[in-house]
């Protein structure tokens, strides 16, 4: 019998609590598993890196958990790999695109996909001119954001002066500040497309009742106490509250400008959202490559997100295998 012999999947990391299950799912494939948790560290450039297939798990909401130091020290361990011709899944290009809200936008437009209109802004002079343009509410997010962290809504420039005033006020990472076309929807929810590989594995609707961070992930979703589930029998989360399927398909005309652009621009796992106004008018705003999965509405779908990710992981190292022949 032959049997190929999986390589070492390395994956680059700094938040814990997301771990557990992309490696159940690493594992269930095959897999060996070793973490590389990426704050602070030593980069040698004459080194190789060690073998095996590198997976980026790196967030842009790093900073918002002790980690201040992680995206810096990752563009230089990424750029580092690539050097060395290790193949990384979600690499440098796209880690870099995942680390900027504006230059998200610019790729979606590059590509023919309708954005909010968007202004980048640094100094709280520049904040207040890019305001001033804007003739209805916008929103302000910082350029490198995640899990939906430090997003207002504004009514107008004026309210914007008040909150600059405030003690309350984040610049976010860089001082770089997003300031982005409100788009009124008639339901309070958007929706995220999951693409794995360039394949359309799921969309979800992610409701926005109680505000903008929505982070699908378990932890990010604990489960109530004193709650029984709304969807499985083994216990309950939030997500319930938050997250429902939504209609759209693989063969939606935005999903394949979501897949085109993925592919075209190397990003090889992504959560792609738009919200939808009241003439039906699609506006995408944000790309997560370190997206999440949200197991309890997984189960209700029947659709495992980091089993699809695993999947597609051994797809691409198969073709580097050579087959070991076991006893049998």
């Amino acid at each position: 019998m032959i049997s190929p012999v999986l390589p070492t999947i390395n994956v680059l990391y700094e938040n814990p609590a997301w771990i557990p299950p992309l490696r159940e799912a690493l594992e269930s494939e095959g897999f060996r598993v070793r973490l590389v948790h990426v704050n602070e560290g030593i980069v040698d450039p004459s080194a190789p890196p060690p073998d095996g297939i590198w997976m980026n798990r790196i967030s842009p909401s790093s900073h918002t958990r002790g980690h201040v130091h992680t995206v810096e020290l990752a563009r230089q361990l990424l750029y580092w790999l690539e050097s060395h011709g290790r193949r990384v899944v979600n690499g440098l290009g796209a880690f870099e695109l995942e680390m900027s809200k504006l230059r998200q936008d610019l790729v979606l437009r590059r590509h023919g996909i309708r954005t909010p209109r968007t202004v980048l802004a640094v100094g709280r002079e520049h904040l207040r001119e890019a305001a001033a343009t804007f003739d209805g509410p916008f929103i302000t997010k910082h350029d490198q954001g995640g899990k939906g962290l430090g997003i207002r809504l504004f009514q107008d420039p004026g309210k914007l002066e008040e909150h600059l005033g405030d003690r309350s006020f984040d610049a976010g990472p860089g001082a770089r500040v997003i300031l982005q076309q409100y788009i009124p929807a008639p339901e309070p929810f958007i929706t995220r497309v999951e693409i794995v590989g360039g394949r359309f594995v799921f969309a979800m609707r992610s409701s926005t009742a109680g505000g903008f961070e929505l982070c699908p992930s378990d932890a990010c979703n604990p489960i109530p106490p004193n709650r029984e589930s709304l969807w499985t029998g083994a216990g309950g989360t939030g997500a319930a509250d938050l997250f429902s399927p939504s209609p759209i398909a693989a063969g939606d005309p935005l999903v394949r400008r979501y897949i085109r652009l993925c592919i075209e621009e190397g990003i090889e796992i992504a959560g792609i959202e738009f919200v939808e106004d009241a003439r039906g008018n699609r506006y995408t705003y944000d790309i997560n490559g370190t997206t999440n999965y949200n197991q309890a509405f997984g189960a209700r779908i029947g659709v495992d997100g980091m089993r699809e990710v695993a999947r597609y992981v051994r797809r691409t190292a198969m073709p580097r295998l050579r087959p070991q022949r076991i006893a049998c």
